[in-house]
């Protein structure tokens, strides 16, 4: 009886013990990794931490037994003051705190690999950890362990401040900020916040504000998944794929920030939006059913007991649960329908998709024809000869069966008056590369820049620089005025069409003010290239010569 009565008193603290074990020794842990990011022996910078956990320094805080110890309270955390060889030193309790650590680790680094140029290589095993413990240690306990307590409690009580006095704003603000703090590792602070904050308070404030930015870029993501499925880019589809999994199943945003949306800088502008709308409907949603923590305090806005990555897998932490989810739908379905419909690229980047899909068709067609016994020519030409868009002329060749056979050809004129190029002495390496199609260059003498085939715009830069056109027999033409023009942000470019419209052969695009794009430091040349060249039997582009506007400068054979 006695044995199950010591069981049944044991039991709590040993459950306490499990998981408040990882939050009080979480200084250890994150000075160790941190150190080691900075190539510096970890263990240094963990026994460092330890030495501020240790028994003998956290009893400078009982005031009890030292005259010259002074404590107060501050964000439910107990700091004292006390004199250490007649100099002040303020005592904390270090457990579970994050951006001391941080700050120690990289002054560690500083000190550690500057004794190591001075003091001799042969000693280093011995002098070099001592003398690091011994500098870095009394820094900490001096100063670096102030400042980090200082500035976590400052961020908290401001941060607090707001979620008490303003919710409705600081839930808005939380979403819109992380986009630009998480790239550059400034989001760290605030994870930390949400660790002081579960083990001062009892609860967090900012996760669930934060899962609204989470789930915006994971709808960015699976926008750029739904385009990559339509546009056949098994490339990015990948990508998205790996991404959109560890976001949604991990709450992991990294994978989809590298690896998509800061290569496609236009991703942000729609995410941004779903980040503001996410964070409207879990402010007002907070607002009017606030959730109730176990103090039984009524707190505006969402709580959370637990420091977890904001996943599908997640979602039952949130308090009031219900108006985390809605708030986190709403952020991932603007950012993904937004996506979906205004995409994410630009017209030279679609360009570049197109060209680069076009071209693994072509070689997948070229595999299957030769496993077939067949030649890749016959499958690289259409059987069927397409329509014309702008000169057509229809050639017969009689072969000794006497069946005639004909083949269509088409021109592309010239955008612009001026002297035709090759690509490769443009002066830029994408379209050099022929990563975009064959083409062509035309140095400018004059001003207004024309549609060099009849069809449709496929797409119209805002900017006013880039012009992709889609002809009735399916050549996708693009037009780009100057090199690195879109930095001009369309200043000097009076566009004349606009996206989706029909255009014909001579009718102009934008009126350019080429001395205005000389100033800024660009190149005038006029870039042109047939984007789906790979998907053509013949690409000839003509150059070397002076041009008017409309003169056939690309011929093309289906």
């Amino acid at each position: 009886h006695q044995e199950r009565q010591n069981t049944q008193v044991l039991q709590p603290p040993l459950k306490s013990a499990i998981w408040k074990g990882v939050f009080y020794f979480l200084p250890i842990m994150v000075a160790y990794n941190a150190t080691k990011k900075l190539k510096v022996d970890p263990w240094i910078g963990g026994a460092i931490m330890a030495a501020l956990m240790t028994p003998s320094f956290t009893s400078l805080m009982d005031a009890s037994k030292w005259s010259d110890t002074v404590c107060h309270k501050v964000m439910g955390n107990t700091q004292c003051t006390t004199q250490v060889f007649g100099l002040p030193m303020q005592l904390t309790d270090y457990s579970s705190n994050v951006f001391v650590p941080l700050l120690m680790a990289a002054v560690l680094a500083l000190v550690y690999h500057g004794l190591k140029r001075i003091i001799p290589e042969s000693v280093q095993l011995v002098f070099l950890p001592f003398f690091s413990m011994i500098i870095v240690g009394t820094l900490t306990a001096f100063l670096i362990g102030p400042i980090g307590v200082w500035a976590g409690n400052g961020l908290g009580v401001g941060l607090s401040w707001m979620n008490t006095h303003v919710p409705f704003i600081f839930a808005i603000a939380i979403p819109l900020l992380y986009p630009f703090l998480v790239p550059l590792g400034l989001h760290w602070p605030l994870n930390a916040l949400m660790l002081m904050n579960i083990n001062s308070m009892g609860y967090d404030f900012i996760q669930g504000p934060m899962g609204v930015w989470n789930f915006a870029c994971f709808g960015a993501t699976a926008g750029v998944l739904a385009i990559s499925i339509r546009d056949k880019d098994s490339q990015m589809r990948q990508t998205s794929i790996g991404a959109l999994a560890a976001g949604l199943l991990g709450g992991v945003s990294e994978p989809s920030l590298y690896g998509i949306h800061l290569r496609y800088k236009l991703i942000y502008s729609r995410m941004l939006v779903g980040c503001g709308v996410g964070g409207v409907v879990i402010a007002v949603l907070g607002w009017l059913f606030p959730a109730t923590v176990a103090s039984g305090a009524t707190v505006h806005g969402v709580t959370t007991t637990a420091f977890a990555f904001t996943s599908l897998l997640t979602i039952p932490v949130f308090n009031q649960m219900w108006v985390y989810a809605v708030s986190i739908a709403a952020a991932f379905l603007v950012s993904f329908f937004l996506i979906l419909t205004f995409d994410y690229r630009t017209p030279e980047q679609k360009a570049e998709v197109r060209a680069r899909v076009a071209q693994e068709l072509a070689d997948r067609k070229a595999e299957a024809a030769a496993a077939a016994g067949e030649s890749a020519a016959a499958v690289a030409a259409p059987a069927t000869a397409a329509p014309t868009a702008v000169a057509t002329a229809a050639t017969v060749a009689t072969g000794e069966s006497g069946n005639a056979t004909a083949a269509a050809a088409e021109t592309v004129g010239s955008p612009v008056d001026g002297h035709v190029i090759s690509l490769d002495d443009t002066g830029d390496p994408v379209f050099a590369s022929r990563a975009l199609g064959e083409g062509v260059g035309v140095q400018p003498a004059s001003a207004t820049v024309v549609a060099p085939v009849s069809g449709v715009l496929q797409s119209v830069a805002p900017t006013g620089h880039a012009f992709g056109i889609k002809t009735d027999s399916g050549v996708e033409v693009l037009v780009h005025v100057g090199i690195d023009t879109v930095n001009m942000k369309g200043e000097g470019f009076a566009v004349a069409v606009s996206e989706h419209s029909r255009v014909s052969a001579g009718e102009t695009l934008v009126t350019v003010d080429f001395d205005k794009v000389k100033e800024a430091g660009y190149s005038t040349v006029v870039l042109m290239t047939v984007v789906n060249t790979a998907s053509l039997a013949e690409v000839t582009p003509k150059t070397g010569i002076d041009v008017k506007a409309g003169q056939a400068v690309i011929d093309i054979r289906h």
